[in-house]
């Protein structure tokens, strides 16, 4: 190990254990010096929701957030992961875009997540119904891939935007830090979360068995955030989260409160019940409003964020709920304790 790796600040979490050929070729070049790496060619052609591929974007895209644990800084910028990294993506992106309908009828695609299904058989609708205690604590798991880093996606769209747009986001983005306040940041309120139902809550601390039907919807708001290209799809997305977030977070807080579940633990999603309702408000019809008013040519990509990340939700859920009902582990291995 050089000199400048092993001062390397230990600010992220350890290198996951990689799951096949492509997640491979990173993680041994990020132990390595940047600037000496030769991936393999060919890595777009695997399955780009597949195991290896989303976990060697996950890691990819970890290095612009916290990094790695003994992982030179530098790798952020590297040309030749990067030249990786955009060949993932392109195919990535293109298998999101056929499997979606596509469309530029942005009121539609929001209308149809205001209509709440009677019958409501999603992943929180069972975990307050009849959810049990493993079941609870995998979920948290699952979501802890996004929640420890909640918001910062979709900080990297605000300087990408402009007039009333920008300012609403940044409104909207100073209640998911906690109005300024550390403890009230919703990443701090999910590690005080998984801390009351026993987890560990150190950063990213289940990488390692976190599945790629999750990884994927991390990705994809890194994927969206990180391209100025995407800025509509990263709106787009960031509107359909709030929409859905305010009763899905009912449900969860019910949950939690069946299950024993204190206070301080159902503080993260009854939270989320009144703020999103605004949220939702405020990215309508002030951020995707005027974003449209400046740039109508960018209905179409913000219909694709909305539909992409209906579709992966589902995929989630759909994995969920099979692996449950069948008496599984929804992750890739199931949690000790």
């Amino acid at each position: 190990m050089t000199a400048d790796v092993a001062r390397a600040p230990d600010t992220g979490c350890a290198l996951p254990a990689p799951r096949g050929p492509v997640s491979e070729a990173v993680t041994a070049a990020l132990r390595s010096a940047p600037g000496s790496a030769r991936f393999p060619a060919g890595a777009g052609d695997a399955d780009p929701l597949g195991e290896d591929v989303q976990l060697a974007l996950q890691v990819a895209y970890e290095l612009h957030y916290r990094g790695f644990r003994g992982v030179d800084p530098r790798w952020e910028w590297d040309p030749a992961l990067l030249r990786l990294r955009a060949a993932l993506e392109e195919a990535f992106l293109a298998e999101l875009r056929a499997r979606t309908p596509g469309g530029d009828d942005v009121d539609g695609v929001l209308a149809d997540l205001l209509v709440e299904p009677v019958d409501g058989r999603g992943v929180a609708d069972f975990l307050r119904d009849e959810g049990r205690w493993w079941q609870l604590r995998e979920y948290l798991v699952h979501r802890s891939v996004y929640h420890h880093k909640e918001a910062d996606p979709h900080a990297l769209v605000i300087p990408r935007l402009q007039g009333q747009a920008k300012a609403s986001l940044v409104a909207v983005e100073f209640d998911e830090y906690g109005g300024g306040r550390f403890t009230r940041m919703h990443s701090r309120l999910y590690a005080d979360l998984m801390d009351e139902v026993g987890l560990d809550n150190g950063y990213l601390r289940y990488l390692d068995v976190v599945p790629a039907v999750m990884l994927a919807t991390v990705n994809m708001m890194s994927l969206f955030g990180l391209h100025r290209a995407l800025r509509g799809a990263m709106v787009g997305h960031f509107a359909a989260a709030e929409v859905t977030t305010a009763p899905a977070a009912a449900r969860m807080a019910a949950a939690l409160r069946r299950l024993g579940v204190g206070r301080r633990g159902t503080t993260f999603y009854t939270e989320h019940i009144e703020a999103d309702a605004v949220h939702e408000q405020v990215l309508r019809h002030e951020v995707i409003g005027d974003l449209l008013r400046r740039e109508p040519g960018l209905a179409a990509d913000v219909v694709f964020g909305v539909q992409a990340t209906e579709l992966l939700e589902e995929r989630f859920g759909e994995h969920v709920l099979e692996r449950w009902r069948a008496g599984r582990t929804s992750l890739l291995h199931p949690l000790e304790g």
